[in-house]
């Protein structure tokens, strides 16, 4: 099992949450500070921030090496999208070793969103 934070459009309600099903739910999580998201239009992509209080705000999963390979499809890993990445969050999960999809691409023409993302 891997502990994932999703902070898009896997989280509950959301559009593609379908593809954590039968995973186990752990919490609502935050990252620690140096992260922020952009509106990729339908959905969002975190990315490292240098500002200072920048974080965000998601979920967190233990899911399967198969629901791992599953996300790692629908992030676009292959083809350099996102990339897997380990991330620091706040308490009370600030201990625990745990991976996030980071966006690689540019970012022109996407405004920030800040920390919270909704469909």
């Amino acid at each position: 099992m891997s502990l994932v934070f999703v902070y898009g459009t896997l989280k509950r309600g959301c559009r593609n949450h379908s593809y954590l099903a039968g995973q186990q739910f752990v919490g609502e999580a935050r990252t620690a500070n140096g992260y922020t998201l952009y509106s990729l239009g339908d959905y969002p992509g975190m990315v490292r921030s240098t500002e200072a209080g920048d974080d965000v705000v998601g979920e967190l999963w233990d899911v399967t090496a198969a629901c791992l390979a599953r996300l790692d499809r629908l992030e676009g890993l292959a083809e350099g999208l996102y990339t897997r990445a380990t991330i620091s969050l706040l308490p009370p999960f600030a201990e625990q070793a745990v991976e996030t999809y980071l966006y690689m691409r540019s970012l022109a023409g996407h405004p920030a969103i800040g920390s919270l993302w909704q469909e």
